[in-house]
């Protein structure tokens, strides 16, 4: 199987549910120089199947790339929220809502203000 397949591949198992497989069959891309795209599936992969850690190291490469991906920020925003660390996730949730209006960014940002005791 080559690259472009095992991303395709993997983005399927993820849309059916089956994150788990999809994480397994992205981590022989998961190298040094693995595209954003890669990441970001394997991130999400390792999200849902709570291996937030994982999760949170993937996103962070991601941002560290390009710190004007939303998503890469809202979904470090989230997964740090899961973690219950609401403080470094209101950082991420915010430049990911400014960048982007998304209404889930907005409505995960709102969650971790809360947990933090802050008013919108």
């Amino acid at each position: 199987m080559d690259d472009v397949e095992r991303f395709r591949t993997a983005q399927r198992l993820v849309s059916a549910g089956d994150a788990h497989s999809a994480f397994q069959v992205l981590d022989p891309l998961l190298g040094e120089d693995a595209p954003t795209s890669v990441l970001l599936l394997a991130g999400r992969a390792a999200f849902a199947t709570a291996q937030l850690a994982r999760a949170e190291d993937l996103f962070r490469q991601v941002v560290d790339r390009d710190p004007a991906d939303h998503y890469a920020h809202a979904a470090l925003g989230r997964t740090l929220s899961r973690r219950s660390r609401h403080h470094e996730a209101v950082r991420h949730l915010r430049l990911a809502t400014a960048l982007d209006p998304e209404p889930w960014y907005a409505r995960a940002l709102a969650h971790s203000e809360a947990a933090l005791g802050m008013t919108g």
